[in-house]
C-alpha cells in the first residue's frame, strides 16, 4: 500500500532557489514527487511557515530535566556523577519522553548517545526499547551506546581522590563507579549486535566512545579499525571542559586531534561533540578530514564549560551542527530555542556577521542529519526525504504590521509553541502541536513518580555529596598530569 501526502504552506524555508511563498508540497512513500506554485490563501485562513524538520545532533535521552536531581550549574567533572541519580527505571518510558519532547520541538531526527542505562536489561534488549520508543513517537534516531573502558571519576588514577574522602565514602565511590570495564573486544561486539537488532531506514547504530579521557588506546583503535572496515559512523566527545583540554595537553605530546588522526578515528565518519576548547589548528584538521561538530549551547552554559570557537569553526569549514545535549537552556528540549540560542551566542558583533542565519539554519539540519546517518540534504525539493516542521505563521508574525523575512522572525521569537505540525517520512508525529497517540503529561508524572521511590536508594550518596563535590573540586583544579 502506498502513503501519499500534501502541504500547503504560506512560507517556506529551505527550498534551492531560497525562501518561497504560497507553494504545495506533494510526497508519496516518504519522497518528496513535487514543489509548485500555489493560490495564494484566502483572507482568514491560517498562515504556515514551513521548513525542513529540525536534527538534534547529539543527545542523550535524558528522561527529566537533570537540575531535578540537583545538578544544576555543576561543571561536568562533578555533574556526571550526580547524574547516577537519574537511571532509569524504565527504559521505554525514559526514552519515549525526551524523544516525544524533540518531536514536538520540531524534531523530526535525534542523536541517542546512550551513557544512562538502566542496567536491567541486557544492552541489546535495552536498545530495542529505545528503537520502540522512537518508534512509538515516530522520529528517526542514531543509537550510540556510549564505550568507555578507564578513567571512571576522574582524569587518570581516582587513589588521589579517594584517599582525601572518609573511608567509608571512599568505599561508597568505589562500589558504585569502580567497576572492572568490559574489554573492548566485547564493548565493539556488543553494538554490532545492536545494529544487528535494530539497524533500518529509521535507525542508525554507531560507534559512541565517550570521549579520549575515557577511552583507552586499545578501544579507541580498535574502533577506528572496525569503523574503517564496515563504515559505520563514530559518535564521540571532545574537548568539552577546561579540565579536558589540560588533561589531552599532558596526555598527547603530538595533540589530542593529531592523535586522533594517527589512529585512523578522523575521517568523515566521525563526529565531534562540542569542541568547545579546540584550538585554530586543530579546527583546521577537523575541517579538512571532513568530520562534523556539535555545538551544544545551552548545556555548555549550564555545565560551565565555555562558549566555543563555533564562528571559527564554521568560518574554518567544520561543518557544525546543533545538538540538546539533553540540557537545553529552559531544560525543556526545545530544539528551535537552542538553534537561536547559538546563533545569538556566536551569530557576529555589531555589523559583522559570522553567517547568513538562513544558511546557518539549514546547514545545521544538513550536518545534523549527517551525524545521525539519515539520507538527504534536508532540503525542501524532489526527491527528498519528506520531513517537514510546519510553524503556525500567523503567532510567528503576530503583529502584522508589515511584510518580514520569516527567517529574522524565526531567530527573534520562535519556539517548541509555534509547532503545528512534525512530518517525518511522509507520516505526521505531531499535528496541531500534539502527539497523537502519546500523553506526555501523564508520562512525565509516571517518571516523576518513579524518580521520587528509586532515589532513596542512593541516600547515602546525597547525603556523602558535600564531601565528593569538594574532593572532585580540588582534584580537578590542582591536576598536573602526575596523577
Amino acid at each position: 500500500m502506498t502513503h501519499s501526502g500534501e502541504l500547503y504552506a504560506t512560507h517556506t524555508i529551505g527550498e534551492p532557489r531560497g525562501p518561497q511563498q504560497n507553494r504545495r508540497i506533494r510526497w508519496k512513500d516518504g519522497v518528496i514527487t513535487a514543489v509548485e506554485d500555489a493560490s495564494p490563501a484566502t483572507a482568514g485562513n491560517q498562515r504556515t511557515l514551513v521548513i525542513p524538520a529540525l536534527a538534534n545532533a547529539h543527545d542523550h535521552a535524558r528522561p527529566l530535566p537533570m537540575s531535578s536531581f540537583g545538578t544544576a550549574f555543576l561543571p561536568l567533572e562533578a555533574w556526571l556523577p550526580r547524574t547516577i541519580l537519574a537511571t532509569p527505571s524504565d527504559a521505554y518510558k525514559a526514552a519515549v519522553a525526551p524523544l516525544a519532547r524533540a518531536a514536538l520541538s520540531g524534531c523530526g531526527a535525534v542523536m541517542v548517545h546512550y551513557t544512562r542505562p538502566s542496567g536491567k536489561l541486557d544492552p541489546v534488549e535495552e536498545a530495542c526499547e529505545v528503537a520502540r520508543a522512537a518508534r512509538d513517537v515516530g522520529v528517526r534516531i542514531a543509537f550510540a551506546p556510549a564505550l568507555r573502558d578507564k578513567n571512571p571519576l576522574v582524569y587518570g588514577d581516582e587513589t588521589a581522590l579517594l584517599d582525601k574522602l572518609p573511608a567509608s565514602t571512599a568505599a561508597l565511590l568505589r562500589e558504585t563507579f569502580c567497576r572492572p570495564p568490559q574489554s573492548p573486544e566485547r564493548l565493539i561486539e556488543t553494538t554490532e549486535q545492536i545494529a544487528e537488532a535494530i539497524q533500518g531506514p529509521m535507525v542508525d547504530v554507531q560507534f559512541g566512545p565517550a570521549g579520549v579521557q575515557w577511552c583507552s588506546d586499545e578501544l579507541l583503535q580498535a574502533i577506528a579499525r572496525r569503523s574503517a572496515e564496515t563504515g559505520r559512523r563514530v559518535h564521540m566527545h571532545l574537548l568539552e571542559t577546561p579540565y579536558q583540554r589540560r588533561w589531552s595537553d599532558l596526555t598527547f605530546q603530538q595533540g589530542i586531534v593529531t592523535y586522533l588522526k594517527e589512529i585512523g578515528l578522523l575521517s568523515p565518519r566521525l563526529t565531534l561533540v562540542h569542541c568547545v576548547h579546540a584550538r585554530p589548528h586543530e579546527l583546521d584538521m577537523i575541517a579538512e578530514a571532513g568530520c562534523r561538530i556539535v555545538t551544544n549551547s545551552g548545556s555548555n552554559l549550564h555545565l560551565r564549560s565555555g562558549l566555543g570557537p563555533v564562528a571559527s569553526a564554521w568560518q574554518r569549514g567544520c561543518h557544525v551542527a546543533i545538538g540538546v545535549d539533553g540540557q537545553a537552556f529552559d531544560e525543556d528540549d526545545d530544539m528551535i530555542r537552542e538553534i537561536r540560542l547559538a546563533n545569538a551566542l556566536h551569530g557576529g558583533m555589531g555589523f559583522t556577521q559570522s553567517w547568513s542565519r538562513q544558511d546557518f539554519l539549514l546547514q545545521s539540519i544538513a550536518h545534523g542529519r549527517q551525524a545521525i546517518g539519515m539520507s538527504g540534504t534536508g532540503k525542501i525539493a524532489v526527491g527528498e526525504p519528506a520531513d517537514f516542521l510546519e510553524l503556525d505563521y500567523d503567532r510567528l508574525d503576530r503583529d502584522r504590521i508589515m511584510e518580514l523575512e520569516p527567517v529574522d522572525l524565526f531567530f527573534a521569537r520562535a519556539n517548541a509553541r509555534h509547532v503545528l505540525q512534525v512530518i517525518v517520512a511522509g507520516k505526521t508525529i505531531v499535528a496541531q502541536g500534539r502527539l497523537p497517540g502519546i500523553d506526555l503529561d501523564a508520562l512525565e508524572n509516571e517518571l516523576r513518580s518513579s524518580y521520587r521511590q528509586s532515589v532513596r536508594r542512593f541516600e547515602t550518596l546525597r547525603r556523602d555529596w558535600p564531601l565528593i563535590e569538594t574532593a572532585l573540586a580540588e582534584w580537578n583544579q590542582a591536576y598536573n598530569g602526575c596523577c
